[in-house]
């Protein structure tokens, strides 16, 4: 049974940053791509980040430049560095790995920013 476990959430000002990680139960090198979602209050879960087996990342228009996601093989650790920090980004965040036709999710992590 595959796991991922999401850490690093908080509590911060506009304008700082959080670094969230997860830890996944296996070698990330067997999932074709590792994402980042996050859910806000009423609102839909929204996809924020990818990473693909290649390395190559991408963003959602809102968090570029401001957010990096990375991997360590080695810790089987995702993380999501998040910089400049606005209310908006205020949610809970999730791990998502995919591989093949099947997906596995983190319970997630809540990030706060005040104004």
């Amino acid at each position: 049974q595959v796991q991922l476990v999401e850490s690093g959430g908080g509590s911060v000002q506009a304008g700082g940053s959080l670094r969230l990680s997860c830890v996944v139960s296996e070698s990330i090198l067997t999932f074709d791509a590792m994402s980042w979602y996050r859910q806000a209050p009423g609102k839909q879960r929204e996809w924020v980040a990818q990473i693909t087996r290649g390395r190559t990342p991408n963003y959602v228009d809102s968090v570029k430049g401001r957010f990096t996601v990375s991997t360590d093989g080695a810790k089987r650790t995702v993380n999501l560095q998040m910089n400049s920090l606005k209310p908006e980004d205020t949610a809970v965040y999730y791990c998502l790995g995919r591989r093949g036709g099947s997906s596995y999710w983190g319970q997630g992590t809540q990030v706060t920013v005040s104004s």
